[in-house]
């Protein structure tokens, strides 16, 4: 039996991402499958209702819901002509760009939405209870700021300047 010593512990910044990282991909997870259960009777998916959501306000051209919602531009097109075809939202002309059409929802998807809102409503109202309104409300600020702070991080492949090996 050999000596060897225990595995080093990571630096405290890499733990913290770790846990951050498996904490984020748990609790998408979770969004994903309730998400799944509310769009269900409204005749969605949970990816559809992202992308139909994400023009509710304003039609945008696919590679703008891709840049919003954090995904491919790809991922978004075929969501996006399932979408048009099932006629819950349809592709019109963009001034701004002749060949990047602007995507927007039609009444049924509109009334698809709306159908989920009772739902949604409740689910809110279950986890502001769970959480209380002040902790639901830092949650909030808490993943918007981390968000915000990754868009202005690229990860890097070399090692800082002041590592043993830079």
């Amino acid at each position: 039996m050999r000596n060897d010593p225990p595995p080093a512990r990571p630096p405290a910044a890499q733990e913290l991402l770790s846990r951050t990282a498996l904490g984020v991909f748990r609790l998408n997870g979770q969004f994903l499958s309730v998400s799944e259960e509310l769009a269900r009777p409204a005749g969605l998916t949970a990816a559809s209702w992202q992308v139909i959501g994400a023009v509710l306000r304003e039609p945008l051209p696919v590679a703008g819901i891709a840049r919003a919602m954090g995904i491919t531009r790809q991922s978004v097109q075929r969501i996006a002509d399932l979408l048009a075809v099932k006629g819950l939202a349809e592709y019109v002309p963009n001034p701004a760009h002749r060949r990047a059409k602007l995507l927007r929802p039609t009444e049924a998807g509109r009334a698809a939405v709306a159908r989920i809102g009772p739902g949604h409503a409740a689910l809110a109202t279950r986890l502001a209870e769970t959480l209380g309104e002040d902790a639901f409300a830092e949650t909030v600020r808490a993943l918007e700021h981390l968000s915000a702070a990754l868009d202005t991080l690229r990860p890097t492949t070399d090692p800082p300047a002041d590592s043993p090996t830079g």
